[in-house]
């Protein structure tokens, strides 16, 4: 008999947010913690990023070879051995290896977004997808709470208990282990087979290197492509630009230009406050669009996106001790994040939309990874140089950017935004 899609939906979905959050934001918390620069620690942390950004080089692999179950259960596994590995490597070994498990552990969870995406779409019917949309959604945002807070805060408690950083990662990566381990052997029992057979790369060689192709070809000849990928890259410049510094500048001293808070009160702030901020903000853009359109919604989007930036320049130069201050100053940036960047998942969407949509929709999403990495690369020299009220003061000038690009969009994509 087959399982009900509540029995997997909600597990799965925050099975592909988790290694996400621990690659991008708590290695971030993680290297920081242990002396890393700014500038090094946000090169390093794009570094390890790339996955998400050449997944559409092997979406075609996944989508031909063995069934989408096989890669679902198989890269779980991986990431719950990376991340054990990780914490092993924290007892003195070189940050080089450390880094290399976190950039597996990415490899293999770009690698799950395609197969449990593909997996959702074979296993629902259209009514049923539609059905479980605001589930998967929600528990990717419960995984996101989970990593960016519960996990944090975890860290920080544990480091005052045994007054030693590496103790405290070297327990929280063991303990994320497990939960990932256990997460695996659940989906094991729980993940029906749906698919016929599982097929090689030998019967289906000439098929693979003929989905790939197509895809990529059909994609960048397709009507306004140019607009489009200028758009996927520069819409969410600004935000790209902030997030690898939040969490040094929050617990850099006042001193350094930071706001001196310990890792639970960054914990509480960003994973709990900022994150329901975000997810208040991204479902009303939802509803927002589904109301008015794209088109129409779009103007106060790239706006909402923006403007909330101003609150960091604020910070930077107050430097407020009040933590109900600085709460409510990442929650107005973090709506307005959420509620703009619904406008970019929406035309995202419909640029991909076709025969190929599943394919395009991936390359989209590299498009959306690349967005992230280049300016997040850079941005911790450019907090060097600057420090943080120069740093978040360029970062409300390159609002500019994303007002450029969603003009461009709008004159040249009208046809997707009807």
């Amino acid at each position: 008999m087959r399982k009900s899609p509540w029995f997997w939906i909600p597990t799965l979905y925050f099975a592909e947010g988790l290694p996400y959050f621990i690659v991008n934001t708590i290695s971030v918390v993680m290297l920081k913690d242990l002396g890393v620069s700014n500038g090094k620690l946000a090169v390093l942390t794009s570094f390890i990023s790339l996955p998400w950004l050449f997944k559409p080089l092997w979406s075609p692999l996944v989508d031909t070879v063995k069934s989408k179950r096989w890669w679902i259960l198989s890269t779980q596994l991986t990431i719950a051995l990376s991340v054990a590995l990780i914490a092993l490597t924290l007892a003195g070994t070189s940050l080089a290896l450390t880094l290399s498990l976190f950039a597996l552990a990415a490899f293999a969870s770009a690698t799950h977004d395609i197969s449990a995406d593909g997996y959702y779409m074979i296993a629902l019917d259209e009514r049923r997808q539609a059905a479980f949309i605001g589930i998967r959604n929600t528990f990717y945002r419960v995984a996101m709470i989970f990593g960016q807070g519960v996990l944090i805060v975890f860290a920080g408690a544990i480091e005052k208990y045994t007054k030693s950083t590496v103790s405290a990662w070297r327990t929280t990566f063991f303990f994320t282990a497990l939960i990932l381990a256990l997460l695996t052997i659940y989906h094991k029992s729980v993940l029906p087979e749906i698919e016929a057979k599982s097929i090689t790369i030998t019967d289906n060689g000439l098929k693979l290197l003929r989905n790939f192709t197509t895809a990529f070809i059909s994609f960048f000849t397709k009507k306004g492509c140019i607009s489009a990928m200028i758009f996927m890259l520069f819409y969410r410049f600004p935000e790209a630009l902030l997030m690898k510094m939040l969490y040094p500048f929050f617990i850099d001293p006042a001193t350094a230009g930071g706001l001196g808070l310990d890792k639970e009160a960054y914990g509480l702030i960003c994973g709990s406050a900022g994150v329901a901020a975000l997810l208040a903000g991204g479902i009303s853009g939802g509803f927002y669009i589904s109301k008015h359109g794209l088109r129409k919604s779009l103007p106060l989007m790239a706006l909402s996106l923006t403007l909330p930036c101003i609150v960091y320049p604020y910070l930077a130069f107050a430097q407020p001790e009040s933590l109900w201050t600085i709460g409510s100053c990442v929650a107005i940036d973090q709506f307005g994040y959420g509620f703009g960047f619904t406008a970019y998942i929406a035309y995202m969407m419909k640029f991909a939309a076709g025969p190929l949509r599943t394919s395009h929709y991936a390359i989209c999403t590299g498009f959306m990874a690349l967005s992230a990495i280049l300016p997040g690369a850079v941005s911790g020299y450019l907090q060097e140089i600057c420090g943080y009220g120069g740093f978040f003061t360029l970062v409300v000038l390159s609002c500019a950017i994303t007002f450029a690009v969603t003009y461009l969009a709008a004159r040249n994509s009208s046809y997707l935004m009807q």
